[in-house]
């Protein structure tokens, strides 16, 4: 008899954990993995692909205005919200069905419903006990409420993809990436928006340079962002729906508040602490490079852990570690210079080293910017300007890091991270010859 029922339990089948069943079991072990929501996780049903089809949705706006300036006459436009929600949901229904299809070819068993951590070797999952050798924690990230009175009232990135109508006014608390991917879908959808956030500019953790450009750009678009402020509560409203009432006694009257202010790691209720699994301050799983936890036989990939909160970073740790345990192919990802992309509109997209970053780590940083008008725009008579930044290691020439805000960034900078990764030096970029003309020429003749 074997000593285990199962080689390998994953809990939680989003990417990471789809990623690494499949590789498991393609080396021959024996796997199940459990999952409570829809197979795909956060990124394929609540996240990143609907995220991005909404985006594509709201830039029509500006499409159609763009167009007169190129000869076109375009007619009456009417927005259907229910159209693009219900195109949608077909759309998250069929990869839900082709990521079990892609469980079953590789052998691996679903189980539908929630799982618990029993002991170092054991699981329980819809009402089974299992045992395995290895188990895997691949539960992902939530969206997280801030502990003020009616925060019940307001909704996350989770219910925005749901909602029964196109909010009129709606107050976006936060600064990151979901916030702004969010303010410029509802702006574009034709929605009044406000983001509060209690800093300044948006987007903490990225060039400063970035930063302030997004912030620029989003108000030339006519988003109200209010810096330094943070909502205190969140009521019925006699007016409107909702009253957002901040901190410093503004109230906004709103259809919807939607709270964009972080996301947790999905351990609660897990059975982790009793273990003795280590975790972090805000509750992720620490791992080391090989996604090995403080308990031999559990491991962690994803938005639990502490690492970069991305889904191609999700699907290689999980690769790795499944050729670690079972292809006799010891490895780790390496998180350096891992490029990434804000679906903001404009587009924001980076690899490598802020210049603050760079400053704080070598010696002699040079700095290479350009600003200009897409070449789009001179006939549109829009006033969006593309931002483009080179951050070089002076001494050894190197670009460490490479930025951009403008149309395409994130298709461009794919590209530009390869060179990055390789190591390659300013003098290699300039020696490259342009595409002309393209926005993206840009990074191999900036000054």
């Amino acid at each position: 008899m074997p000593e285990f029922d199962l080689d390998l339990f994953v809990i939680g089948a989003g990417s990471g954990g789809v990623r690494a069943s499949r590789v498991a079991a393609a080396h021959g072990a024996r796997v199940a993995i459990a999952e409570d929501r829809d197979v795909g996780g956060t990124c394929v049903i609540r996240g990143c692909i609907p995220k991005k089809l909404f985006a594509y949705a709201a830039h029509f706006a500006e499409d159609f205005d763009d167009a007169a300036g190129y000869g076109w006459t375009v007619g009456r436009r009417r927005f259907d919200w229910s159209a693009l929600i219900a195109a949608k949901d077909r759309e998250i229904a069929r990869l839900n069905g082709i990521y079990k299809q892609l469980l079953a070819k590789a052998g691996v068993e679903l189980v539908e419903a929630r799982a618990t951590v029993v002991d170092p070797h054991t699981v329980s999952a819809g009402g089974r006990q299992m045992s395995a050798r290895h188990i895997l924690v691949a539960t992902g990230g939530k969206p997280w409420r801030p502990p003020i009175p009616g925060a019940e009232l307001g909704i996350t990135s989770d219910e925005a993809f749901h909602l029964p109508r196109l909010p009129r006014r709606i107050v976006i608390e936060g600064g990151g990436y979901v916030a702004v991917e969010f303010a410029g879908i509802f702006h574009g959808l034709g929605a009044e928006v406000v983001v509060v956030y209690r800093g300044e500019p948006l987007l903490r953790g990225f060039d400063m340079d970035v930063r302030r450009h997004l912030t620029e750009e989003l108000l030339k678009k006519g988003i109200d962002i209010r810096f330094k402020c943070e909502i205190a509560s969140v009521e019925r409203g006699a007016r409107t729906p909702l009253v957002a009432r901040c901190v410093s006694g503004d109230a906004l009257d709103c259809d919807a508040v939607m709270f964009a202010t972080g996301r947790k790691p999905g351990t609660a209720g897990l059975g982790l602490e009793r273990l003795g699994v280590a975790l972090d301050a805000n509750g992720g799983v620490i791992v080391d490079e090989h996604s090995r936890t403080s308990v031999a036989s559990i491991h962690a990939v994803g938005d639990v852990t502490g690492r970069p909160q991305l889904t191609p970073v999700a699907i290689k740790d999980g690769a790795k570690l499944a050729a670690t345990l079972f292809g006799g192919k010891p490895s780790a990802v390496d998180h350096e210079a891992v490029p990434t992309a804000v679906f903001s509109q404009p587009p924001v997209a980076t690899v490598g080293l802020t210049e603050e970053e760079a400053r704080t780590r070598i010696l002699d940083v040079q700095v290479h910017r350009s600003t200009f008008t897409p070449l789009k725009h001179t006939l549109t008579g829009r006033p969006e300007r593309t931002l483009m930044k080179l951050v070089v290691d002076a001494g050894s020439g190197r670009v460490v890091g490479a930025h951009m805000v403008g149309a395409d960034a994130p298709e461009i900078m794919q590209g530009v991270a390869i060179a990055v990764k390789l190591g390659a030096t300013k003098a290699q970029f300039d020696a490259t010859v342009g595409i002309h003309p393209t926005a993206a020429e840009e990074f191999v003749t900036m000054a």
